[in-house]
């Protein structure tokens, strides 16, 4: 038997939000069970506010419309045929322009903006994440380990 869907009243969106960002992590997996009803991911803290942020906003005030939905269905056909397989892959291993990625070292938060062709730390562009990560430590990392992009076996 499935769990019902829970529900979510509009009228404590904004107060639910607001306390996603001052959660603790494992509060954050928490209401991730209860919210999608399953394990959360193995991902950082902002990824869980983030999506957590999307469901409860979902659950109150609803998801996509279904002519969305056909509607961007339709675009991702019109890139790669209907191909589901080809959909998932994407072109290079680099996150999206817009991606911010945070990482605390030391005490000390840090983070990065994926940009079209580098990435910005501190104001200045690098044209690699091992290189913010030796900025960062003063020592070789893996920018994509340093990162959790990757783990140290290699696998995104």
């Amino acid at each position: 038997m499935t769990e019902p869907i829970p529900t979510v009243a509009r009228d404590t969106v904004l107060a639910r939000l607001a306390a996603l960002q001052t959660m603790p992590t494992a509060e954050l997996k928490q209401q991730w069970r209860t919210l999608f009803g399953a394990e959360p991911p193995p991902f950082n803290r902002s990824y869980l506010q983030s999506r957590l942020s999307y469901r409860v906003q979902e659950l109150a005030y609803g998801g996509l419309k279904p002519e969305t939905i056909k509607r961007l269905e339709a675009l991702g056909e019109q890139l790669d045929g209907g191909n589901i397989t080809i959909r998932r892959i994407r072109q290079d291993d680099r996150p999206i322009a817009g991606t911010r990625l945070i990482r605390e070292y030391q005490g000390v938060g840090h983070s990065v903006t994926v940009r079209q062709d580098d990435y910005e730390y501190e104001g200045r562009p690098y044209k690699s994440l091992s290189s913010i990560a030796r900025a960062i430590t003063g020592t070789r990392w893996n920018g994509w380990t340093f990162f959790a992009l990757r783990n140290a076996r290699g696998r995104a």
